[in-house]
Order: C-alpha cells, then sequence, then structure tokens
C-alpha cells in the first residue's frame, strides 16, 4: 500500500510539475508575442524621433534607419528651430487652450449625468439613456454643416466654437461610460446615504464622484487624445486660432525651406497624450471594466 501510494504521489507531482512548465512556457509565448506586436507598433514612433534628429538634406538621401550607421548626423538643430518658431509655438498653445477645456466640460457634465441616469428614478429615465446611445452612431462628419450654420447664426467663432462641438459629440460616450461605472456601485452605500438624510447633490459630491475617479481619468484620457489630435474640427471652426495639426497640415502643403521643423513638432505634438496616459494608466483599466459587472 506505501508503494502504490508513493508511486501515486510520485505520478502526481510529475504531472503537476509538467502542467506548471506547459503554463510557463505558454505565459512566456504570449509575452514574446505581445513584445513583438509592441515593438512593431514603436516603429513609427521610433522612426519619427530619429528623424527629428536628423540634418534636413538627409531626409530625402535615405531612410530613417540609416542613421544609426551615421550617428555623428545627429543634431539638436531641428528642435532649436522648432522653438524659435513663434507661430508653431502659438499654435501649441492653441491646442492647449482648446484640448484643456474640452476635456474638462464633457467629463463634468457627463459625471452629473451618468449619476442622474444611474440612481435618481424619473420619468423616461431608461429612454432617455437608450437615445444617449443611439447618438453614438452619429457620424461626426455629419453634423459639421448644420452646427457650421448654427454656429454661424449665434456668431460663435474661433476655439469656443471648439468647445461646443467637442463637447457635444463627446457628451453621448462619456455619459454612456459614467452612467455604466455608477450603476456598478452597491445599492446600499445609496440607500444608507439617503436614510441618513443626504441630498442627491451630497451623494454626488461626497460619495459617488470619489467612488468615480477611475473612470474620470479614462474618460479624460479618450476625450483629451480626442481633442489634441483633431485636425477635421478644428480647420473647420478654429479659424484663425489654428491648433497645432492644422498648423502642421498647412506646413506639409507649403513644402516650404522650414520642412525640418515638422518631424521635432508632431513628435512634441505626441508625447503630450502619451504622458498623460502613463500618468493615469493606473486609473485607465478599473474606469474601463467598471461597471461592465454588477
Amino acid at each position: 500500500m506505501t508503494a502504490t501510494t508513493a508511486r501515486a504521489e510520485s505520478a502526481s507531482g510529475g504531472s503537476g510539475g509538467g502542467g506548471r512548465v506547459q503554463g510557463w512556457l505558454r505565459k512566456r509565448v504570449v509575452q514574446i508575442v505581445l513584445a513583438v506586436i509592441a515593438l512593431f507598433w514603436l516603429v513609427p514612433g521610433i522612426g519619427l524621433f530619429v528623424t527629428s534628429l536628423r540634418p534636413v538634406e538627409s531626409f530625402g538621401d535615405n531612410g530613417w534607419w540609416s542613421a544609426f550607421t551615421h550617428p555623428a548626423e545627429f543634431t539638436l538643430q531641428n528642435y532649436s528651430e522648432f522653438l524659435g518658431d513663434a507661430q508653431l509655438l502659438r499654435s501649441v498653445w492653441n491646442t492647449v487652450l482648446i484640448a484643456v477645456p474640452a476635456t474638462i466640460f464633457p467629463v463634468f457634465l457627463a459625471a452629473m449625468a451618468g449619476y442622474a441616469l444611474a440612481w435618481i428614478p424619473f420619468r423616461g429615465r431608461d429612454t432617455l439613456f437608450l437615445i444617449v446611445v443611439a447618438m453614438l452612431v452619429v457620424p461626426l462628419q455629419m453634423a459639421l454643416i448644420p452646427a457650421f450654420q448654427i454656429f454661424n447664426f449665434l456668431s460663435l467663432t474661433g476655439i469656443p466654437a471648439v468647445w461646443v462641438f467637442h463637447t457635444a459629440f463627446g457628451l453621448p460616450f462619456a455619459v454612456f461610460l459614467m452612467r455604466n461605472y455608477y450603476a456598478g456601485l452597491p445599492d446600499s452605500l445609496m440607500e444608507a446615504a439617503r436614510i441618513d438624510g443626504a441630498s442627491e447633490w451630497t451623494i454626488f459630491s461626497k460619495i459617488v464622484l470619489p467612488l468615480g475617479w477611475p473612470a474620470l481619468a479614462s474618460l479624460a484620457i479618450f476625450q483629451f487624445t480626442w481633442t489634441w489630435n483633431d485636425l477635421l474640427v478644428a480647420l473647420v471652426f478654429a479659424g484663425n486660432s489654428r491648433p497645432f495639426t492644422v498648423e502642421i497640415q498647412n506646413r506639409l502643403g507649403e513644402f516650404s525651406s522650414g520642412i525640418g521643423i515638422i518631424a521635432p513638432g508632431v513628435f512634441i505634438g505626441a508625447i503630450l497624450p502619451v504622458a498623460i496616459f502613463f500618468a493615469f494608466q493606473r486609473y485607465f483599466e478599473a474606469g474601463l471594466l467598471g461597471g461592465s459587472v454588477k
């Protein structure tokens, strides 16, 4: 009996050890595949950064990867010219003036609307939420001409017009995300607050809003990235207050002698959204998954 038990334990241990090895190998294979995908994903960014460090006269001679064979050619002259271009710097500031308010407005409004749709009972609440969800499928391009006519009638132009348009088209997704996140909060928490006599505003500001920071951070990342990288809306509504994307597009169309500052400009413009993402990445996954199950 003892020998049989020992053989069984040995076989079980061997099987368990083999399972652990197979699990370890599968995990490593997945990690390697993800690393390769990430590397390919980073290639354009690496190429842009390397190009921004090359002399302008080398742009048309060969590919950016050939710069590694002549590292002595790397220079910061393009960045120096970019920082000395007043028009480009003004366009960067215009982009900040557009992206920051166009992120704050829909996030703030969606935080309140999401709470109302999740926890305040009123007639037509579900119908209103379905209308919000249906608005997600409305293409942005479809509203450009009607919005332009309305803004023109209201004499609304420039950066404020871009704020209003981005807020209007950012709200459906923002409300959808915040409502689903708030709906996943415990019922007992709301009931206890109401029993204690807390008003809806107190519940929202003191309980729900602090618990909603992961969803708010995720929403802010989405909205800021969209508004920062936007070209179409800015082309239509920004007018003379051209943001960075419009200014770069104009420079690309001019084929001017200042073509060297475009690569460092685009790279600098891409760094800020990436930095914001990494600053809030710990909230990102929680904000996306929150509310998916209750």
